[in-house]
């Protein structure tokens, strides 16, 4: 039962979204089809309500000391306005949450958790930082986010009326040099009408895009905005489902499909996302250098044929259908490329691409073959 709703939930009824409960919010699914708001997000752009993710703020003295010793990367090593991805582990070295860090002051940190994890995360955050100068502030009710996505995501926020950058760029370029230099996992300090706005240039889609974190109360005047200045361009709104299949189809993980509390990150390909070299000790250091089991199963893509699609749990064979050796954890028919897809936990012995195996699909063995990750990776310009 969804018990949560976004601040943009009455643009997204007028819009006719189709709502579903995610992580206990009412969030929208899709409003025309997840084919179309897909591949306007790979040609064009799409617009998401992010809103149900969580927000936390690690600041004081200390605050890069603290988020080193509770998180798996070293975040004293950012820049300001620049971001990392990383994983919160527990002590037996499994992922509690995957999450982007921003620097945005010399001792203030923006944590970005995913929804049914922010309460966990913000708690975990407030009892590895005991012992250091820093305090850990929960502000998920108070941020709406507001993405971006696609190839022409760009030209959507250079059009959108009232988006300006706070007192001007340090470096004295205008707006469209200012953002159209921004890197990829950077962050600006910038305003919307005067309120201000972080214009962060990440996304969760294997596209070009950007993330605008603002306050609730005008979350609505910000998505309008760029809804009008969009659609000339092709933007669409787009739901939670048009948003797993793109992740998917750039090998991205999501929490509680491919990352969990019993999961390495090698066994999850992310094994380069911890820092060893770090130093000090941090939750979960001494059971990630142990590493898992040789026998664990490691993450791999698969590419089928066909329309029949693989999905979550579905039981991963040998090709002669001998032995299970694996399980998949998220599975569709990708738009993009137009066959099924679908990443999984295989023994090791199969992880090798070009690996023939079968997957279960519903009584019916479907041949699959591992595939390198990810499948689909956007042309740069």
């Amino acid at each position: 039962m969804s018990d949560r709703v976004s601040p943009l939930a009455e643009a997204h009824e007028a819009a006719g979204a189709q709502f579903t409960d995610f992580a206990g919010w009412r969030m929208p699914v899709r409003y025309s089809s997840d084919l179309a708001e897909h591949r306007a997000v790979r040609e064009t752009a799409g617009l998401f309500d992010l809103s149900h993710m969580g927000e936390i703020v690690v600041v004081g003295d200390e605050a890069a000391a603290a988020l080193d010793y509770a998180v798996a990367g070293r975040m004293s090593a950012l820049e300001r306005g620049q971001a990392k991805y990383t994983l919160l582990l527990n002590a037996e070295g499994g992922v509690i949450d995957d999450l982007i860090v921003y620097r945005t002051g010399d001792d203030r940190f923006l944590v970005v958790a995913n929804a049914a994890n922010a309460g966990v995360v913000a708690d975990a955050l407030r009892e590895r930082a005991g012992g250091f100068d820093a305090r850990v502030f929960d502000e998920s009710d108070d941020v709406a986010l507001i993405a971006v996505q696609g190839p022409r995501a760009f030209e959507v926020l250079l059009a959108t009326g009232g988006l300006a950058l706070e007192g001007g760029h340090p470096d004295g370029k205008d707006v469209p040099e200012a953002l159209g230099s921004l890197r990829y996992y950077r962050a600006l300090a910038g305003t919307f009408r005067e309120r201000p706005v972080l214009i962060a240039r990440t996304g969760y889609t294997g596209e070009d895009g950007f993330e605008l974190f603002c306050a609730p109360d005008f979350a609505r005047e910000l998505w309008e905005a760029l809804i009008e200045a969009g659609t000339p361009l092709g933007l669409v709104p787009a739901g939670l489902a048009a948003r797993d299949t793109l992740r998917l189809e750039a090998g991205m993980p999501l929490y509680g499909h491919e990352l969990d509390a019993r999961t390495f990150p090698a066994q999850a390909g992310l094994g380069r996302v911890v820092d060893l070299g770090k130093p000090g000790d941090f939750v979960g250091r001494a059971a990630v250098e142990r590493g898992p089991a040789a026998d664990a199963r490691v993450l791999v893509g698969l590419s089928g044929e066909g329309r029949r699609a693989a999905r979550a749990d579905y039981r991963v064979l040998t090709a002669d259908s001998a032995r299970e050796v694996g399980a998949v954890t998220s599975g569709a028919l990708s738009p993009t490329l137009g066959h099924p897809i679908a990443l999984a936990y295989v023994d090791p012995a199969c992880r090798e691409p070009g690996t023939q195996l079968v997957v279960d699909v519903r009584g019916a063995l479907q041949p699959y073959i591992v595939t390198a990750l990810p499948f689909y990776k956007r042309k740069r310009s």
